[in-house]
């Protein structure tokens, strides 16, 4: 089928094919189970349109597919997921030393973050995001974007990827001191017109 012959809503699907693959991406970590996901999710939208009947932004419809897919493919290949052994409650994480004194308090006090809610609104602050949680060790950031991102419960990421719930809860923790570190690096620490 070429261009042409593609009705306006197959056309408005494919723009949003690069985005739906960056997102697939940060979630699965493994390009080629992204490509699949992002496939399912077009193929999905394309072979019922009238599904979608503008209740929502496209985009949004189609992330809504694909957070099902993503979520899919996690369950599919959960075997090949290292999410790490249950001795990493053991293994002190070195950011933890860095940002907390003994007694559990901050060592520095956080850097001010201005206005969060001005930032949500910025797309420049959602790339900074992204990148950062891409930095994230594979188990740590597959953890935080399952339970914040694709918002599953504790109890179903515990159950799918045959975790304790204290396991998890360690590794969510490290994962927000590493993002709360790269945002304070790349987004707060530096000025920025408003």
């Amino acid at each position: 089928m070429t261009d042409a012959d593609a009705s306006p809503f197959d056309q408005q699907v494919a723009t949003h094919r690069d985005y739906l693959l960056r997102f697939a991406r940060l979630q699965l970590r493994n390009d080629t189970w992204a490509e699949d996901a992002v496939s399912e999710t077009l193929l999905a939208a394309l072979s019922k349109p009238l599904s979608f009947a503008n209740r929502s932004q496209l985009k949004t419809w189609l992330v809504g597919i694909l957070k099902h897919k993503i979520i899919d493919a996690l369950r599919h290949h959960g075997r090949e997921v290292c999410v790490g052994s249950g001795t990493d409650d053991e293994q002190e994480d070195p950011l933890e030393s860095i940002a907390f004194r003994a007694d559990g308090h901050f060592g520095e006090s956080p850097a001010e973050w201005g206005n969060p809610e001005q930032d949500l609104s910025s797309r420049q602050f959602f790339e900074i995001l992204e990148a950062c949680a891409s930095k994230l060790p594979a188990s740590q950031g597959r953890l935080f974007l399952m339970r914040e991102w694709l918002e599953l419960s504790s109890e179903e990421i515990c159950k799918e990827l045959d975790l304790t719930a204290t396991n998890l809860y360690v590794q969510l923790h490290r994962a927000r001191l590493r993002l709360r570190e790269c945002l304070e690096l790349n987004w707060f620490a530096h000025p920025r017109a408003t």
